[in-house]
């Protein structure tokens, strides 16, 4: 006990916290040849693994006006061949910064297989008419919080919050709810796509697909450029 009469210091030991990762190995031999389809494949065991609550959780970074880095948790809805998109509030902090640097970079965390994907690309907002088929397929209590809440504004208590959900419920009624105009989707192009696979000794194996202009060795084409994958020390 302390001079205070309450436990250690959990911190204390964080120096000499470790563990060893030995769930699996990613080589060249085994990485699909596109990151998409490496991405489907390790979503595809994420989703099934019991240990892991919500497979789509991802880590959105991006940077402000004065170029400080901000990062919050927000719910991948969709990947494919042009990237991967989120939705969220476009006057939101992230939706700020979105608009004064549209770049961002997201993180796939799966620390029961012991694996992360990292992305980097370019933001840009979807269509309004993607927007709007995601809004429809909602939980009705979901659409109206997207009408009530100032995301990322300062409120005065919880009440307030309350108060302005009340609000919107009573003006929608039993009506249909349209998506609010400042709400939508956001997708990441993908220009780098990092898959990261534990190793014992912290010997991990990272193997990293990114788009470079001009000529590059074999591999799939796209406009601008070609993918090259190449490995990276641990």
């Amino acid at each position: 006990m302390t001079a205070s009469g309450t436990d250690a210091d959990p911190l204390a030991g964080l120096a000499s916290t470790r563990r060893s990762y030995r769930a699996g190995e990613l080589s060249e031999a085994l990485l699909a040849p596109t990151w998409l389809e490496q991405l489907r494949t390790w979503f595809a065991q994420a989703i099934t693994d019991d240990r892991i609550d919500e497979p789509n959780a991802m880590q959105v970074a991006t940077v402000d006006e004065a170029g400080r880095p901000d990062l919050r948790t927000v719910l991948a809805r969709g990947f494919d061949a042009a990237g991967v998109v989120f939705y969220t509030n476009y006057h939101s902090a992230k939706g700020r910064q979105l608009a004064a640097n549209p770049v961002a970079a997201a993180l796939f965390s799966w620390l029961p297989l012991e694996r992360q994907v990292r992305l980097r690309g370019p933001v840009a907002k979807v269509d309004p008419a993607e927007t709007a088929r995601y809004f429809a397929s909602r939980p009705r209590g979901a659409q109206l919080a997207a009408w009530a809440s100032p995301q990322s504004e300062p409120l005065p208590s919880r009440a307030e919050l309350e108060r302005r959900l009340a609000e919107v419920t009573e003006r929608f009624g039993d009506g249909e709810i349209a998506p609010p105009p400042h709400w939508g989707g956001y997708r990441i192009t993908v220009t780098e796509a990092e898959f990261w696979q534990g190793r014992e000794f912290r010997l991990h194996d990272r193997l990293r697909y990114r788009l470079v202009e001009g000529e590059a060795p074999a591999g799939p084409a796209r406009p601008g450029g070609q993918w090259l994958i190449e490995r990276l020390g641990p």
